[in-house]
């Protein structure tokens, strides 16, 4: 079955994470989990993958007392040396 040409490509998961992260505010894994439908392990995992791609990701503690930890892209491959 082909694609006709009028329809857009669908988003990765991956272009998800690497759009949410990218905010100023950054993701928590919560949010991660229900953008991508994935279980908190594999959001994990691809965080460790966009860092072995050549991103910087920072983790932070969340602003508010007893919140969830702020994942944030930083720096992307092409500022990596």
């Amino acid at each position: 079955m082909s694609r006709s040409p009028s329809t857009p490509p669908s988003e990765t998961k991956a272009a998800i994470l690497r759009k949410l992260l990218s905010r100023k505010s950054g993701a928590d894994l919560a949010t991660l989990q229900s953008a991508t439908g994935w279980q908190p392990h594999s959001v994990r995992a691809a965080l460790s993958g966009l860092r072995k791609a050549g991103y910087r990701i920072d983790r932070a503690a969340s602003a508010k007392p007893g919140g969830d930890t702020v994942y944030r892209i930083t720096g992307g491959p092409e500022s990596a040396a």
